[in-house]
Parts: C-alpha cells; structure tokens; sequence
C-alpha cells in the first residue's frame, strides 16, 4: 500500500514537472548560426546602424535560438559581384548584395535606377521596391529566399566646381555606382566612369576623374569633403541610386523550425526596408550638415532647376525600356508602377535620429537600452542631435513623350 502511495506521488509529481521539462528542452534546442556576408566595412552605416542592429533583433526574437555571424569587406572571400551567387550556393547563408553588380542580369529592378524614377529620400524608395518586388521581382530572385529589398541614398554631385545646370556638367569625369547611372552623365554631358569605392580618393588625386555621383554616405569615409569642396543636390526627386537586396539561402530558409522562419519573416519585408531606408536618410542629412557646417558649398537645385535635367536624360529611359521590349517585358508598365509606388509612399514621416539621456532628469536604469550597436569609427563626422532634413519627397511628376532619339545602353 505504501509503494503503491509512493508510486502515484511520484506520477503526480512528474505530470507537475512535464511543461517545465518541455520549456527547458525548448530553451536547450540546437541553436542555429547563420552566417550574413556583405562588402561594406565594419564601420559604415550599412554595417554599423542596419545589418547588426537587425541581426541582434532576429537573436532577440528568437530568444536567442538564432546566431547571426557578421562577415563585412568580404571577409568570406570572392568579389561584391559574386555575393548572390554565394547565398544561392550556400557559401554564405544571408548576403546583402548590389544588384547592380552584375549588369543586365536583374533587369527588371534597374526601373528604381533610371533618372528621376526614385525619391530624393531612401526610406521611400525603399519602402516602394518592397512593394515592387513582390509584384515584379520573384523570377530574377527565384533562387534565393530575398529577406527585403531597399534603395541606397540619392546620387549627389560631388566636385570641385560648381555644377548649377546641365551645361555645368560638361566634360566631367564623374565616379559612377552602376550602369545606368553611367548612361545618365553621358548624355548630360559628362564622362560615367566605374571603380571600386574605395578607389575614388586615389582616382580623384590623381586627376583621373573630376568627381563623382555617389550618395552622402560615402564622403565621410572616403574623406571626399577634403577633396571635393562643392556638392550638387536635387530636390523630390534622384539623379540616381542603387538597390540594394538582402537575401537568404532558400534551402536554410526551409530547414528552419516553423517557429524561426516566422522569427525570419517578421523581420523582413517593410520591416526591414524600412528600417535600411531610414538608416540611409539619416546619415545623409548628418553628413550634408557636415559638409554644410565646414563650409562647403551645397546646391539644391528646385524641381524647376531640376526640369532641363529630367529632359535631358529621357532617352536613358527609351533605351532601357527598349530593352526590356527585348526581353519581353513591358519596360513602360514597370516604368509607371515605380512611379506610382514612389507616390504611395512620399508623405513617410522623416526618420528621426536617436535622442541622447536629458541631463535634467534623474538617471534611470533604462537609458542604457539606447545603443545597441558599437559607435561609428568616423572621426571626420560629428554625432548630429537634429539632422537637416531633406525635404518632403512628391510624386515624380510623368515624363514627357520620349524624343525620337534613341540611346544604346551596353548591358
């Protein structure tokens, strides 16, 4: 009688202990490291206040069951142009890649590269590609599973003479970050040339090109503010900019527990455009204020300064969606549901750049949740409280009928 007593209090108390048992088996399950490759450096905004803050939030979420391993400069080997290929092979598990890196072979997103298709601001143009790519991009990304997709900071002018119009520009040697980019100073006057970013300060010292068309972002680590003293912005609407894509491995993807793909896919998508786009607005606002409060010369040009350059760089657009005709895709429909999708989201509010502890209020423990990523090694550019804030972005007005001329773009 007494074992028989013993036996049940020890069934009762095995039944209590069972959901404890399963909470520990569930905490204990083999956690999943994955490994993200990108080129930027371990200092940039890309890598510093977008790929590791959204890498420590997927750890988060999952309690701790993912590991994200940060591999920037390429760290992993292979060039910037090979990174697709290595999230689709599997050398890397997550990879944030440029498009544009291979051209002629995504197509169908370059419609967010053409002159004065995107926004003067990321966060919008980010948010649109998302939206973007769920209608047009699933056969060039097929091979991957694609995390989000988002757009660079605005193309400025950068150089050492004031560039006000489009005549301005003549016979200048401008660094480029991608093709189209390239055909758009062609035809305002000027030369496209590409190299790798990192070339450009030693490019521009040795008088092999004259300036560039790259974003605010990069001046501060290239030191272009010591090179380039006057910097040519466009108002509502971008000169050009590139996409960008974060993408996964498809079979790691599927692999995962059911419960850690839903950890992936709730931060993914908007959540992660816009949390890149907004990355990308505020530094260039802190980097402009920058320039600005040096005293370098800045120049907005207004939507009426900006009109002769709209039109001059209408046959980039004829020929890219002859192209596309080429291929078989309505280049003009992709043309306009950019359009349309840049107007959706235009009235984004601003990204607002973290505020730093009052001193006045009494110190609470917590204050210290606010960094989460280590500071940006970049001496040159000061911590800015209130960023100059780019203006609202508009609708993209329509473009004119297409001249009868026609452009060839080398793919």
């Amino acid at each position: 009688m007494r074992l028989a007593r013993r036996t049940l209090l020890a069934a009762m108390m095995a039944s209590v202990a069972a959901p404890a048992v399963l909470r520990m088996a569930r905490a204990d399950a083999p956690q999943v490291t994955l490994k993200l490759h990108h080129f930027f450096s371990s200092v940039s905004s890309g890598h510093t206040k977008f790929l590791a803050p959204w890498a420590r939030k997927v750890e988060a979420d999952s309690a701790g069951r993912i590991r994200i391993d940060i591999f920037p400069s390429m760290q992993l080997g292979g060039a910037p142009a090979q990174l697709f290929d290595q999230a689709r092979d599997g050398i890397a598990d997550i990879v944030w890649a440029m498009p544009a890196s291979t051209p002629g072979r995504f197509a169908k997103i370059e419609a967010f590269e053409l002159p004065f298709v995107p926004s003067h601001r990321a966060l919008v143009n980010s948010k649109a590609i998302e939206d973007y790519a769920a209608t047009n991009l699933q056969d060039e990304f097929r091979d991957v599973h694609p995390i989000c997709f988002s757009c660079r900071d605005h193309g400025v002018v950068h150089a050492n003479r004031t560039v006000q119009s489009v005549g301005d520009l003549k016979g200048l040697k401008l660094h480029v970050p991608n093709r189209l980019a390239g055909e758009t100073v062609r035809v305002l006057g000027g030369q496209g040339v590409t190299a790798p970013i990192p070339q450009v300060p030693m490019a521009i010292t040795a008088h092999v090109i004259d300036g560039c068309l790259d974003p605010w972002d990069v001046v501060p680590g290239l030191k272009l503010h010591d090179l380039l003293k006057t910097h040519t912005d466009f108002a509502e609407s971008s000169l050009s900019t590139t996409a960008f894509v974060l993408a996964m491995n498809k079979g790691v993807y599927d692999r995962l527990p059911r419960e850690l793909r839903t950890v992936i896919d709730n931060n993914s998508g908007q959540t992660a455009a816009g949390m890149a786009g907004a990355m990308w607005d505020l530094e260039a606002a802190a980097v402009a204020d920058m320039v600005r409060q040096r005293g370098d010369a800045v120049t907005m040009l207004t939507a009426e300064q900006i009109a002769p350059w709209r039109k001059a760089t209408e046959p980039v657009l004829v020929a890219w969606q002859r192209q596309m005709r080429e291929r078989k895709v309505d280049g003009g429909r992709l043309t306009a549901g950019a359009r349309a999708l840049v107007a959706k989201y235009a009235n984004e509010p601003e990204p607002q750049p973290p505020q730093p502890p009052q001193p006045s209020q009494p110190p609470e423990p917590k204050v210290a949740t606010q960094p989460q990523q280590p500071p940006q090694a970049k001496a040159e550019m000061p911590k800015v409280d209130a960023a100059a804030a780019a203006p609202a972005a508009k609708p993209a007005p329509a473009a004119k009928p297409a001249p009868p001329k026609e452009l060839d773009i080398p793919l």
